[in-house]
């Protein structure tokens, strides 16, 4: 049986840049099970540890809130390349390709449901379309990440012209890697396996938000069509995702309780993926903050007040356990600050305002609260974006939002600068950095593969 070959995870990881891996033995190793049960895939969707993760470090590392002031000049560690925008972030042959592969190694895991569920024994058949559901739903959630690092920002006038990524649907690494589908093509199967996927899944994930969902797929599918720029679809699953889930927010005036620290049941997510935040904030990204919000001192430590540069960590492990685990996932407020966007967007500012201030009052103490009040539309368009910074920090989305917002020419220019302060990267508007060159390593092994 095919999936007999694919007992772990960690072998996915150069699915796509080592397409010559042998083959895996049909024989059980000590110490593993046998995908052959529906019991064996539910739990083999459980693995948080790898499934869980769906956002990488390096995206945070790319964005323009964040700052390295000990960085080497030049850059020489993989890090300090992924923050100067370097074409290349590890040039090592041997070396995972950063982002891509980890991508694709989730990818081949929910491949691994979709191509063995059917044959599985014991359960019942709708048992069986719900693991294949939530099979659909990750992988669409990985291919959202993959099309928006090696594929330029959707654009309906190019997008059946700009190329994506390959859209695998094989566990088995030894066969020829497809060629790169368009961006177009690309968001056509995303759509395509959440909505394929909606009526089999769970109404409910409260007890595990790590698993698939009907909100999550709704979720989901509102940050797809975010970034698609398609609002008024945004807005409507965002709407769906919140209407069909059990979700409150967190409040940051009260004392959060260390239950909430496990993204699998916290009461504000609704697809739940992990990233252990540490990041050194850029100081105007701090000063976006007002000095009284509380998310400030829940997630941020500060040797000087928030003043000078690299004096303060973004690390809520140290500053509140209870946040210790960054959602790079979809959750209440994200989903709120899509409402919030569309309608500032489309000129319903009550809205918006009513969207925003929801979630703003839960982020100062009362005394300090006021909500905010404008008929401008850009100046509440601008304070919904500033206010997914503040709210989603360092959940692999700014990058993602700077593509977007470039294509309107609504993103400035972002320097790197030395511990002096010197200049030494530059990311100006439609720069081609903002689409990732295809690994080094991917290219080796599939030398026909065109680079960006």
């Amino acid at each position: 049986m095919l999936y007999k070959r694919y007992l772990t995870g960690f072998i996915a990881l150069g699915c796509l840049a080592i397409s010559a891996c042998n083959k895996y033995l049909d024989i059980t190793p000590k110490g593993f099970t046998i995908l052959s049960t529906v019991n064996n895939y539910d739990q083999w969707l459980n693995d948080a540890d790898k499934l869980g993760a769906s956002a990488t470090a390096e995206l945070n590392l790319l964005a323009d809130n964040v700052d390295n002031v000990n960085i080497k000049v030049p850059a020489v560690s993989a890090n300090e390349l992924v923050y100067t925008w370097a074409p290349q972030f590890n040039t090592d042959l041997k070396a995972a390709p950063a982002c891509w592969g980890a991508h694709y190694a989730n990818i081949n895991k929910y491949n691994t449901v979709l191509l063995g569920i059917d044959d599985a024994t014991g359960g019942t058949p709708a048992a069986k379309r719900a693991l294949k559901a939530e099979a659909l739903l990750g992988r669409a959630f990985e291919y959202f990440y993959l099309v928006n690092l090696y594929g330029k920002p959707y654009d309906p006038a190019t997008a059946d012209k700009d190329l994506g990524v390959p859209f695998v649907t094989s566990n088995d690494v030894t066969q020829q890697v497809p060629g790169r589908s368009t961006v177009k093509e690309i968001y056509d199967h995303i759509i395509a396996d959440i909505s394929t996927a909606l009526p089999d899944l769970a109404k409910d994930n409260s007890k595990n938000r790590y698993r698939g969902s009907v909100p999550a797929a709704y979720s989901v599918l509102a940050r797809v069509y975010l970034y698609m720029r398609n609002y008024p679809e945004a807005s409507k699953n965002a709407a769906l995702a919140i209407q069909t889930g059990t979700l409150s927010m967190l409040d940051f005036r009260t004392t959060l309780p260390n239950t909430v620290s496990s993204l699998s049941t916290r009461q504000d997510a609704i697809y739940s993926r992990r990233l252990m935040g540490y990041e050194s904030p850029d100081s105007a990204f701090l000063s976006s903050f007002s000095k009284k919000d509380l998310r400030l001192a829940l997630m941020y430590s500060s040797s000087d007040n928030y003043s000078r540069r690299g004096n303060t960590t973004y690390f809520p492990l140290i500053t509140n356990y209870a946040l210790q685990s960054t959602n790079t996932g979809t959750s209440l407020p994200e989903m709120k600050l899509i409402i919030a966007e569309a309608a500032a967007r489309a000129t319903d500012l009550t809205t918006a305002l009513t969207q925003l201030n929801e979630i703003r009052v839960m982020r100062f103490a009362t005394a300090d609260y006021q909500p905010l009040q404008s008929g401008d539309q850009e100046e509440v368009l601008a304070w919904v974006l500033r206010e997914r910074n503040n709210e989603m920090p360092y959940s692999g989305l700014r990058w993602f939002d700077m593509r977007r917002l470039d294509k309107e020419e609504k993103m400035p220019v972002v320097n790197r600068y030395d511990a002096r302060g010197n200049i030494i990267a530059t990311l100006p508007h439609a720069a081609a950095a903002y689409t990732l060159k295809i690994p080094v390593q991917v290219l080796y092994f599939n030398p026909g593969m065109q680079q960006n």
